[in-house]
């Protein structure tokens, strides 16, 4: 089973940044699509972004602009860099790990094979 463990959340105001980092492996960001995805309170998961093993990256039209998905292969890291921060941004942030390819988008979240025990950020207006 893949370890993954998610750091960096926390509370801002709005227009702030927070940068999530995610320790996985060297094996593992070298060898499957990883992808952030994000959980509301009451709401069911939904995706956020992704980089594939070639370093493809796709995002979520709610963040296209606002939040960075870049990975260290040699340190086998993921992180999230989050600007611009909003309100609707709180939620609870996993990393998630998909053997293999992303195939050209964000996987949905039953496709995915292993979850971190997530992040929590706060956005306040």
């Amino acid at each position: 089973q893949v370890q993954l463990v998610e750091s960096g959340g926390g509370s801002v105001q709005t227009g702030g940044s927070l940068r999530l980092s995610c320790e996985a492996s060297r094996y593992v960001v070298t060898r499957y699509c990883m992808a952030w995805y994000r959980q509301a309170q009451g709401k069911e998961r939904e995706e956020v972004a992704a980089i594939d093993i070639d370093g493809g990256i796709f995002y979520a039209d709610a963040v296209k602009g606002r939040f960075t998905i870049s990975k260290d292969n040699a340190k086998g890291f993921l992180f999230l860099q989050m600007d611009a921060l909003k309100p609707e941004d709180t939620a609870m942030y996993y990393c998630a790990a998909d053997w293999g390819t992303c195939y050209g988008r964000v996987p949905r979240p039953a496709e995915i094979d292993d979850w971190g025990q997530g992040t929590q950020v706060a956005v306040s207006s």
